[in-house]
């Protein structure tokens, strides 16, 4: 071989070996994009609004709520010919958002020809920021059909989300598709219209109202202002059963506002979102009746609640008080113990850190007997003695009454004797240290 030859051999060499990086680096790149968790299809099809372009942040969840079972009155029609307008308030922003829509109780398929979503313009009504109207895609398509059973992701949309701003998500539906799949105790004022108005932005036609989210369990953003998502997992001291309508008093939207509070005041604390998953009734080991069951047990709902959540990083359970007061004798401590550490396991197995609450004392309500406070009383000594959760958060020491521990403090009290009152809920946040949402789980389980 000549030198000439040889040099052009090294050049050749040379050459390759940048293309190949070049190549290497881009395709990289590529996989690290901000989406986590589930990613939306391709949008490539029709439908107003633009969609959602590459760009950075990350997706977490917003808002979310548990399906629970369906609807009392729809079993045959639906909602067959209205616009059900879903109010949802978010306590992050983003650029771009997804919904999820789910026909977990119906018994047919669900047919959705119109679907959108834009800011709402105040608080308490259906109206919305006109320039913030977006009609939504999936898979391209703006139809979509849910089969029986199952869910669905939309595609992604471009749409300036500001942080602490309720959210209109409307659906419509033209063939019968019955029953509904509801979350009944929204402690949120919806809306529905006759026809499709899907993205009327007056809302003037909305003139029926509910305090129910139909169809729709979750609300993604693509965000700069969040690197994760918290999930609250629990029953209906979580959902908020008792706090005002509309106002968003929650012990979840407390901690949220908390949180953001904090972190813009300059305290190092994780960014992360905040999203309940909380259903009045829920137990850790007992579902309700039917198939799919209503009121799906803790164990039973866990992974789609929780471990299937986008952008999740850290879970806190508040869960057990039902599984005490619903069993007709006296419920085993053990059983209930055995449940949440397998909650525990599994957040693990997923990376996943596990804060858990003490149970809150009941007694003066219905329920309340003396051996199901020492139920209680079992339960939160091996709560507080660390032998269940990564952490604790002392709720029960938070609400009692100083001078009758096994009752809530009287302005805690909604006055049933097991629900907080609004300043119950907020204590409860406040509770709360936010140094647990560091770390995540032990290396060693």
């Amino acid at each position: 071989m000549t030198r000439r030859n040889g040099y052009a051999l090294l050049a050749a060499i040379v050459a390759l070996i940048v293309t190949l990086s070049v190549a290497l680096y881009v395709g990289v790149t590529a996989d690290q994009g901000g989406t986590t968790g589930k990613t939306a299809p391709a949008q490539r099809g029709a439908g107003r609004g633009p969609a959602a372009p590459a760009s950075t942040g990350l997706w977490v969840g917003a808002w979310s709520a548990s399906p629970v079972g369906a609807e009392p009155g729809t079993e045959v029609e639906g909602l067959v010919g209205r616009s059900l307008r879903n109010v949802v308030h978010v306590d992050v922003g983003g650029t771009s958002a997804r919904i999820t829509l789910s026909n977990l109780y119906g018994q047919s398929a669900l047919t959705i020809t119109h679907a959108s979503m834009a800011v709402a313009a105040g608080t308490g009504t259906a109206a919305a920021v006109a320039d913030t109207m977006r009609r939504l895609t999936f898979g391209g398509s703006t139809t979509v059909v849910v089969p029986p059973g199952q869910q669905v992701l939309s595609d992604a949309v471009r749409i300036a989300i500001p942080a602490d701003s309720d959210v209109l998500v409307t659906t419509y539906s033209p063939t019968p598709s019955g029953p509904v799949t509801w979350h009944p105790h929204a402690r949120q004022t919806s809306y529905v219209a006759e026809g499709d108005l899907a993205e009327d932005t007056t809302g003037a036609a909305y003139t029926g109202q509910v305090t129910s989210w139909r169809y729709l369990t979750a609300l993604d953003v693509l965000s700069n202002e969040s690197d994760g998502t918290v999930v609250v997992f629990g029953d209906s001291l979580t959902d908020g059963i008792t706090s005002t309508l509309n106002a968003n008093r929650r012990w979840t939207d407390v901690l949220a506002r908390r949180l953001r509070t904090a972190i813009a005041a300059g305290q190092e604390l994780p960014r992360y979102s905040v999203v309940n998953q909380g259903i009045s009734g829920n137990q850790v080991l007992a579902s309700g009746t039917g198939r799919p069951a209503d009121n799906q047990a803790g164990l039973g709902r866990y992974h789609r609640d929780v471990l299937s959540r986008t952008g999740v990083k850290v879970v806190v359970i508040d869960l057990g008080v039902n599984d005490i007061l619903r069993n007709p004798g006296v419920a085993d401590p053990e059983s209930i113990l055995d449940g949440l550490r397998t909650l525990v396991r599994q957040g693990h197995a997923r990376g996943l850190k596990v804060v858990g609450a003490t149970l809150m004392p009941f007694q003066g309500h219905r329920g309340y007997t003396d051996a199901r406070e020492q139920v209680r009383q079992q339960i939160n000594a091996q709560i507080r003695a660390g032998r269940v959760f990564d952490a604790v958060v002392d709720f029960d020491a938070a609400v009692r009454d100083p001078y009758n521990p096994r009752r809530l403090r009287a302005d805690y009290d909604s006055g049933d004797h097991l629900h907080p009152s609004d300043r119950g809920y907020e204590r409860m946040a406040e509770s709360f240290d936010l140094g647990l949402l560091k770390g995540a789980a032990p290396a060693e389980l």
